[in-house]
């Protein structure tokens, strides 16, 4: 699969959710800012796959930037798993609902085995020749929204970790990602390191944030009850 393909499926993913807006819109509202999150990280996530790895390794590296971290923290401050439970006719609300309570999807949003993907693919990636294949920029995208919405996810999760948890895989995740960057930077990537290093410092910070300001005001968090799901 090539990026122009990556670029046209993610495209396509993207119209899912003003669809669903509109349906959900029918029977209540829907927060406009979520919607223009998703907007963002749809336009953040193809940039991305647009920028190639021939163009140099600075312009690789805001791809990848564009790709791993901030194109995920956008589309999971869209909320659109919450959006997905409104929108959806129950049944099919019903079996979403059992997917995201079973024990795979539980284990993938870990927040340690989650920042373990993302943080050890990113090392795997890009200490191989592998970061130039197209295809594996969906598992940058996937890996990046699976660390992001298991560290400040706001969409409905049945075991939440504690916040002492999500911390401490954020921590670990920004050390890893430092390291790599300087890794990188030894190994030739000059200017792309940096890039690299810097923005991923920027995107890291926000995250920090996010999950401070839960601890700080900690807020009711949505259950996967298709009662509330439904609610206008």
């Amino acid at each position: 699969m090539t990026a122009a393909a990556l670029a046209w499926a993610l495209a396509v993913g993207g119209l899912a959710y003003p669809v669903s807006v509109a349906r959900t819109c029918r029977r209540g509202s829907w927060p406009a800012y979520r919607t223009a999150a998703w907007c963002a990280g749809v336009v953040a996530a193809a940039s991305g796959l647009a920028l190639s790895p021939s163009a140099g390794d600075t312009v690789h590296a805001a791809g990848h930037l564009l790709l791993g971290m901030v194109a995920p923290l956008l589309l999971v401050l869209a909320a659109p798993v919450t959006l997905a439970l409104r929108a959806l006719p129950v049944d099919r609300a019903r079996v979403l609902s059992a997917v995201l309570r079973s024990r795979p999807a539980r284990m993938l949003a870990y927040p340690l085995v989650a920042a373990t993907l993302d943080a050890g693919g990113l090392w795997l990636l890009y200490t191989t020749d592998l970061h130039t294949v197209p295809i594996l920029g969906l598992h940058v995208l996937a890996a990046g929204y699976l660390f992001a919405a298991a560290v400040v996810g706001v969409d409905p999760a049945p075991h939440r970790a504690r916040f002492a948890v999500r911390a401490t895989a954020l921590v670990l995740a920004a050390a890893a990602h430092g390291m790599l960057a300087k890794h990188l930077y030894a190994t030739g990537w000059g200017a792309g390191a940096r890039v690299m290093y810097y923005g991923g410092d920027v995107i890291e910070v926000a995250l920090t944030a996010l999950l401070c300001r839960e601890w700080l005001a900690p807020v009711r968090r949505p259950t996967l009850a298709l009662s509330t799901a439904h609610q206008g």
